[in-house]
Order: C-alpha cells, then structure tokens, then sequence
C-alpha cells in the first residue's frame, strides 16, 4: 500500500510539472521496492523530464531486465529509449501499444501527443494532449519532455506545454487551443469539415475547462429557482403524473432542474452536491458521459415514480436530488471498476462511499419505506449508466466490477 502511494504521488507530481517532486517521490518507492518495474519506469519519467537522460537510459533498461517477457510498463520503456534516439516513429509504436493494453494511463497520451508531435502529426497531437489533461484531471505535463528543436510556429505553444520552456519563438495561449486546431498544418484531405469540426472544438473546450457541466447545471437550477421565486414556473415544469399522462412529457426532464420557490435549502445541498461531487465525476466520466448520467438517471427515476404512482397513488418525486443520487452512485462504480488501479486510495474511497450511502440512507428513513425505495432506485439507476458509460478499451477492460 505504501508503494502505492509513492506512485500515485509521482504521478500526481509529474501531471503537474513538478519532475523533481516526482523523482523524489519514486526514489521513495525504489527503496521500498527495488524490484517494481512501476517505480523504475517513473524514475525514467522524472529524469527525463529534468534532463538526466543517462538515468533515464538506465532506469528504462532495469524495466526491460524486470519484464524479460514484456508487459506495458516495458513498452514504455522502449519508447523512453527511442524517444532519446530520436526514433520516434518506433517510439509511437510501442506507446500504441501500450494503450492498447491499458488506455487509462495519462502520462502515456501525453508521451503520444509529444511524438506526435515530433512526427509532425499536430492535429492529431492535440487530440493525444487533450486526453492526458482529461485523465489526469486537469494535469498538463509541463516540461515533461525534450524540445523539440525543429518546432513549427504552430506547435511552439505547445512545446511550452509538453516540452521544454527552451523551445523558441512566441508562446500561443494555452486557452486557445479550438482556435489553434484551425491553423494546424493537417492536409485538406483529412481536415473535418462542418459539423464534425464544431463537435470537435467543443470537445477540446469542455477537455480544457474542467467543470464546465457542472457549473451549467448549477447555474441553471439556481436560475430557475430564482425565477420560480417570482412566477409559477416551478408549476410548469415540476413532476406531476398527471399532467406527464396529459402530453407534457417535458416534465421528466424540467423537474430535474427545478426546486419550489421556498425550498432554498434544497437548491443549497444541490449545489454544493454538485459542485463537490458532481465536478469529480465530470472530470472520471468525462462531460458528456456525465451530462449523460445526470439526465438518464433522473429520467429513468421519474419514469419508475410515474408506474409507482398509477399503482399505488403514492405520488414521489425527489426532482433534481434523483439525478443527484445518481451521480453519486456513479462515483461508487468508478471506485469499485478502479480500485486495482487506485490501490490503498481506491479501498478508503470505496469506504468512504459505502459510509456516506448508509448515512444518507438513514436519514431517509423518517420519510419512509417508499422514499428509502425512490432513493434506492435512484442510485441503482446511476450506477447502471454508469456502468455502461464507464471509460474502457475496445477490448472491454475496465468493464467489470468484480
């Protein structure tokens, strides 16, 4: 467990540019585990980053010599290698396929956008770039890599980013980066075009505003409680059966988002549920994976409340605290998928979810055996998206819970 956190805390380091605490850290790991190919290989990772590139040649071969018979954290050694060979075609092959084997490694995408880059691949390093920030949770790698000295004009900002500060020229804003897409040097033939092109300036918007979805749902319920303070807009849009049988099926999806006028300490939990809860699965799930828990979640809850209703006439709606309790229910799946990956942090966070899930379990128990149900069932919805939505490889990995 301690070699665990040793890694995790060299990782952490290294996404955020800090290759001397990230050495630190994995010198910490190699005494207590000399023979982990993971420590050695993050000694190579911090040393390249700091310019030591004999280190970085030894610690790789001491990878190679761990893993006679190969394995992912050998494929990257190899790449380290050739990377300083200036091979970098061999380079991005071996870092293929390591990502084939495990595609949930950040530092890796980022070593992909920068061979990319040296191939002069720029379109589609940006694609490898946005990745590595995604999964690193806003990590951005910087310095983590030689300069490139042959840079164009249209990559020197990145080289700011995931190379050297040494890289000449002006740097181009980091925030720029849908901008920039537009002035990389992709042939005609293979440039997206329309539609394709806005979705993908979109996607590097939300990969490089963490919390974007977040915020927009917070400012929508906030918005819409302000207003329903003032009008009977919550009366239009709240859960009602019978008006959902009547035809206003936009019920399902406007209670979601809706409080009472007077229910301010209802919008407050909501908000700061999201803002603590719901950011960090944005930044697990990615925001479209997440926008679309939110909304499956809440939906199918709503359509189950509809059924209990017509059978029972007990009429239960908990509005945007179904989505809500989806959400959370997708954290408990992230953990429970990751907890090989997350080690000791991944068994307390399990935990930690299971304590706060009974806890707020209890506390519904004075509404009763139908809310403690609704709240149940709203969970299990998340979950099951989640589960389906959870990031995996073509192959399924990543897939199974148990």
């Amino acid at each position: 467990m301690e070699i665990q956190n040793y890694l995790e805390q060299g990782r952490a380091a290294l996404a955020q540019g800090q290759a001397r605490e990230a050495a630190i850290a994995y010198a910490h790991g190699a005494q207590l585990e000399p023979t982990s190919p993971a420590v050695h290989l993050g000694l190579a990772e911090a040393n390249l980053a700091l310019g030591n590139y004999a280190v970085v040649q030894m610690a790789s071969r001491k990878v190679l010599e761990l893993q006679p018979e190969g394995g992912n954290e050998g494929k990257i050694a190899l790449a380290l290698l050739d990377l300083l060979d200036h091979r970098y075609e061999r380079a991005l092959q071996n870092v293929d396929a390591a990502i084939n084997e495990d595609p949930g490694v950040p530092y890796v995408h980022a070593l992909r956008s920068y061979l990319l880059r040296a191939n002069g691949q720029d379109y589609d390093a940006n694609l490898a770039r946005a990745r590595a920030t995604r999964l690193s949770y806003g990590g951005r790698f910087d310095n983590c890599f030689p300069a490139l000295e042959s840079a164009s004009a249209s990559n020197r900002g990145y080289g700011a980013d995931l190379g050297s500060s040494q890289v000449t020229g002006s740097p181009v804003d980091k925030n720029d980066d849908a901008a920039r897409i537009e002035r990389e040097t992709v042939p005609n033939w293979s440039r997206p075009s329309g539609v394709r092109r806005q979705a993908i300036r979109t996607r590097f918007f939300l990969n490089q505003n963490p919390g974007f979805i977040t915020n927009a749902i917070i400012a929508v319920i906030v918005i819409l409680y302000l207003l329903s303070s003032m009008t009977n807009l919550y009366d239009l849009g709240r859960f009602d059966p019978d008006a959902i049988l009547s035809g206003q099926v936009w019920r399902f999806v406007t209670s979601l988002f809706m409080y009472p006028g007077g229910s301010l300490l209802g919008v407050l939990i909501s908000v700061l549920s999201l803002f603590f809860v719901g950011r960090a699965v944005e930044f697990f799930y990615g925001p479209y994976r997440y926008l679309s828990i939110y909304l499956l979640a809440g939906i199918l809850s709503n359509v189950a409340a509809l059924v209990l209703a017509l059978v029972t006439g007990v009429g239960i709606s908990l509005g945007p605290a179904s989505s809500l309790l989806g959400i959370f229910g997708a954290v408990g799946v992230f953990y429970i998928a990751n907890r090989s990956r997350l080690g000791g942090f991944g068994t307390s966070a399990i935990t930690s979810w299971v304590f706060w899930l009974v806890l707020n379990l209890a506390l519904a128990s004075s509404g009763g055996v139908y809310v403690i149900g609704a709240e149940v069932f709203c969970i299990l919805m998340g979950m099951a998206v989640a589960y389906f939505l959870l990031p995996r490889s073509d192959s399924g990995r990543g897939r199974s819970l148990f």
